[in-house]
């Protein structure tokens, strides 16, 4: 096995955070400078005329308490392995979203956070990062199916066939995954796969399951205040609804994490555009979404990739 040198080892793992970094800021950079979608004199006029400090702050805070709910929940989940302070957690989280930003569907997310356990325990962190993020989906989907429901039952988008034969696929869907979950691919099975799940202590999936749903609660209502401050004056219900309609539909499409505002923009504007809400302040709404949750978290996590240690072989 070819050995390297110490020296030249360190010079490479800067190469490597400075290529995360700089692909970071850079893909970031490049959706905001060259999206022509995003009118800035509206934004600024618009933001003139209802600037609040009250009103940043407390958006701002929805976006603290975002990521601090996703720290918690790794926190929570990361006891499987061993117990780390709330201080790690932000670390790790922080600088895997980093590290994720331009992989699709943030794959790189895994791996980031893998680097801060010994080997032995990869396979681990990964299991763990995917329970953290399945219980988001899954909660993304419960809310967004009820959102859609509720959404056709106004707005009649889809054709009550078309619910049925929707119906019929996800019974279908699960009757096959029901009569598979036994056959092994590679010596894994979807049996295999529950077993490992409750093999994890319940009162740490119920702690998981409880800072998901305050984490969604948090972030759709961000969403829903940024359109009551950009002047769209629409029902509660509906509004609620319609976010969680997107984010159930944009969440079901592979993207990459730069590129998370474009899609949930173009999902956002064929719904929003049915309530009648002017194209330029959905896209706006879903870049700042996007930014305050992404972008400014990356930014911090851009910090601890740079100060990140590898930790010596044994």
């Amino acid at each position: 096995m070819i050995s390297i040198p110490h020296k030249a080892k360190q010079f490479l793992v800067l190469l490597v955070k400075l290529l995360i970094i700089g692909g970071a800021f850079y893909f970031i950079y490049n959706q905001l400078a060259n999206n022509d979608k995003l009118d800035w004199h509206k934004f600024i006029t618009l933001f003139r005329k209802n600037q609040s400090v009250l009103g940043i702050s407390f958006i701002l805070l929805l976006s603290v308490l975002n990521r601090y709910f996703e720290i918690l929940k790794w926190q929570n989940l990361a006891k499987v392995i061993q117990e780390i302070s709330v201080y790690q957690a932000t670390k790790e989280v922080l600088a895997a979203l980093t590290a994720g930003i331009f992989t699709p569907n943030g794959v790189g997310e895994y791996a980031g956070k893998a680097l801060y356990y010994p080997k032995s325990e990869a396979k681990r962190v990964v299991f763990l990062n995917l329970i953290c993020n399945g219980i988001q989906m899954i909660l993304t989907v419960v809310f967004g199916i009820f959102g859609l429901l509720y959404f056709n039952a106004k707005f009649n988008v889809i054709t009550t066939k078309t619910v049925g034969i929707l119906f019929a696929l996800f019974v279908l869907i699960f009757v096959i995954f029901f009569f598979l979950k036994k056959i092994k691919i590679k010596g894994y099975s979807i049996e295999k796969l529950f077993h490992k799940i409750n093999g994890i202590p319940k009162p740490i999936h119920q702690k998981n399951i409880f800072l998901g749903t305050l984490r969604y609660i948090v972030f759709s209502h961000q969403y829903y205040f940024l359109f009551l401050a950009f002047d769209v004056d629409l029902p509660y219900f509906t509004l609620i609804a319609t976010i969680a309609v997107v984010y159930f539909l944009a969440s079901s499409l592979p993207t990459f994490q730069f590129l998370d505002f474009a899609v949930k923009g173009s999902v956002a504007i064929y719904f929003f555009g049915i309530l009648g809400v002017n194209e330029w302040i959905v896209v706006f709404i879903s870049t700042l979404m996007w930014f305050l949750n992404v972008v400014l978290p990356v930014i911090l996590g851009s910090y601890f990739v740079l100060n990140f240690k590898t930790k010596p072989t044994a």
